[in-house]
C-alpha cells in the first residue's frame, strides 16, 4: 500500500493531491497569477486528508514537484515537503515538473511531447518526451527562434504543452504542431509517477535535497 501526498507549486497552480497506489482520492488546486501558495498549500493538504478520511500519520510518502519553475513556488513546495517528510518520518519523492506536465497528454506512438514553461522574454524551459514519456532530450533553458525544435517538427506531430507554448505558437508554423497553451502542472498527474518511484524505493535525501531551479526565473511578488 502506498498513500502518497503530492505537492505541486512550480508554477501559478497551487495543487495538492492524495493518492492511494497511484489513484487520486482527493485533490485541491487553485491556479492564480497571485502566487498565493504560502497561504493555500497547507490548507489544501488539510482538506485533502479530511476528504479522504485520513490522518497525517497514514501518509506513506510525500512527493514534490522539483522543477524547473518559479523560484518562490518551488521553494515553498519543497520546504513543506521536506518538513512533512521529516516530521512524519516518511520518504521524500521528487517528480520532474516537465515530465509530470507531459503526462497530461495521451498521444500516438510516433508523436512527440514538448512541455514548455514560460521564462523571460523569448526564453522557455523545455524538455522532449516520446509517447511513452521516455526523455528524448534533457531539460534546457533556451531562446525560441524559427529553428527551435526543428529536429522534431520536421518528422511528425509535435505537442507543445504549457505556458511557454504561446511563444512557440507565435514563432513556429506547421500543420503537425499542436499547442496546449493553458495547461499547467498539477498534482493529479504526479500520482502515478510518485507511486512508481515509491514502488522502486527511489527516494531523496531529505537533508540535502534541493529544487531543480536550473536558473532563477519567475521570482514573483504577490500582487496586492
Amino acid at each position: 500500500m502506498g498513500l502518497i501526498l503530492n505537492l505541486e507549486t512550480a508554477t501559478t497552480n497551487c495543487s495538492v493531491s492524495l493518492a492511494l497506489n497511484g489513484d487520486v482520492v482527493a485533490i485541491r488546486e487553485n491556479n492564480t497569477p497571485n502566487y498565493s501558495h504560502a497561504e493555500q498549500l497547507h490548507v489544501f493538504i488539510k482538506e485533502c486528508l479530511e476528504e479522504a478520511k485520513k490522518l497525517p500519520g497514514d501518509i506513506d510518502a510525500v512527493a514534490v514537484s522539483k522543477g524547473p519553475g518559479s523560484y518562490t513556488g518551488l521553494r515553498i513546495g519543497v520546504s513543506a515537503a521536506k518538513g512533512l517528510s521529516f516530521a512524519l518520518n516518511v520518504p521524500l519523492i521528487s517528480i520532474a515538473t516537465l515530465k509530470s506536465m507531459a503526462s497530461q497528454l495521451n498521444v500516438e506512438r510516433d508523436d512527440v511531447i514538448v512541455p514548455v514553461l514560460d521564462a523571460r522574454r523569448m526564453e522557455v524551459y523545455s524538455a522532449v518526451f516520446d509517447a511513452k514519456l521516455h526523455e528524448v532530450r534533457e531539460t534546457r533553458a533556451e531562446i525560441i527562434d524559427g529553428g527551435s525544435f526543428k529536429e522534431y517538427t520536421a518528422n511528425g506531430k509535435v505537442y507543445f504543452i504549457g505556458s511557454g507554448a504561446e511563444k512557440i505558437e507565435s514563432t513556429l508554423d506547421g500543420d503537425n504542431l499542436v499547442f496546449k497553451t493553458k495547461a499547467v502542472p498539477s498534482a493529479k498527474e504526479m500520482a502515478v509517477l510518485s507511486y512508481q518511484k515509491f514502488s522502486s524505493k527511489d527516494f531523496e535525501d531529505v537533508a540535502y535535497f534541493e529544487p531543480y531551479y536550473l536558473k532563477d526565473f519567475l521570482v514573483t511578488k504577490k500582487k496586492g
